[in-house]
């Protein structure tokens, strides 16, 4: 088999371990949950005879043992089949694609602009090591990389929303509109705030890498030998460190994945913006277990799509990875 072939095969059975070990992990955590899932699926009504919850624990197969809960789940996500949401008491798919398109778009925007600012930042404290400069922009990559994400969305949130009034407190569209009412411009002024918060997550780490990089390029013979010649920074950057420095941000980047859906959840629930992370919540908090695990395993997807994308990345820029060879 072609090295390259095997690489992404082997990448493919441990994420197929992942989401199965994933599932077995989420499932048996739901199971020792404190909730009664039969109560919570009726939003708790204290009404509820004896026969009417043990009628509901059957229609939702939760009289059943652990072992044959989890197989029929397992046995229907094979064949495509998500279940039904408890409380939603709809297609755990269709849940899905309503929510994704709001938190796919909240990520991959955040995760944009966290890796270009973070590039940008750490070229600029490379080019000016040493200074007033620098020493500011390591000081707030600093303080980025340690502050939560939900008391920085709560700073935002008391900052921009309550005192300045500038953007909305929550939600993902004016109240009162509906869908078709909401322009573009409406859309993105509800969602600048949890972007802000969200970026920060993955500012820090790639502006720390970029100046690590960077400096390592600057200090080489061959840019000693462009500055000897008259070369500018910008020509220094544009020739010889922007080739250096990006991939390997880059690879990092992918790698935030992982940190950028962790992110996410907390950001929805701060911000009552209605994507994954805040319908995931509610699924755990009322122990609905179809659509808690869908969610997990879409995530699941989505962290280890970016972490493959990220080793095929550096695989393609790094000899020893290409050919195979362990450092």
């Amino acid at each position: 088999m072609n090295k390259k072939y095997k690489f992404i095969f082997n990448k493919l059975i441990r994420g197929i371990t992942l989401l199965i070990g994933l599932s077995i992990l989420s499932f048996t955590l739901m199971k020792f949950s404190p909730i009664d899932p039969v109560r919570a699926s009726v939003d708790n009504d204290t009404s509820l005879t004896q026969e009417q919850y043990e009628a509901i624990a059957e229609y939702w197969g939760l009289n059943e043992p652990p072992v044959k809960q989890y197989g029929i789940w397992l046995k229907n996500m094979l064949h495509g089949d998500m279940g039904v949401s408890r409380i939603h008491h709809e297609p755990v798919s269709k849940i899905i694609k309503q929510k994704a398109k709001a938190s796919f778009a909240l990520m991959g925007i955040s995760w944009v602009l966290s890796g270009i600012i973070g590039f940008v930042l750490g070229t600029i404290a490379a080019f000016k090591r040493g200074s007033i400069v620098d020493r500011i922009i390591k000081w707030l990559s600093y303080f980025q990389a340690s502050v939560p994400t939900f008391w920085m969305g709560l700073i935002f949130l008391l900052i921009f929303a309550v005192q300045l009034k500038w953007f909305p407190i929550a939600i993902s569209i004016p109240i009162g509109m509906s869908h078709s009412e909401v322009t573009l411009a409406d859309k993105i002024h509800h969602l600048v705030l949890p972007v802000m918060t969200l970026s920060i997550l993955g500012i820090a780490n790639v502006t720390l890498h970029t100046r690590e990089k960077m400096i390592d390029v600057l200090n080489s013979e061959y840019v000693v030998f462009a500055r000897a010649r008259g070369e500018s920074n910008w020509e220094i950057f544009k020739h010889h460190a922007l080739r250096n420095a990006i991939f390997p941000a880059i690879t990092l980047h992918f790698a935030y994945f992982g940190e950028l859906f962790g992110g996410s959840v907390l950001a929805e629930q701060v911000f009552s913006y209605p994507g994954l992370g805040q319908t995931l919540t509610e699924a755990g908090l009322k122990s609905d277990m179809p659509l808690l695990l869908g969610i997990v395993m879409i995530g699941a997807v989505f962290v280890f799509v970016g972490n493959m994308l990220g080793d095929i990345i550096n695989a393609g820029i790094n000899p020893y990875l290409k050919e195979g060879v362990s450092r």
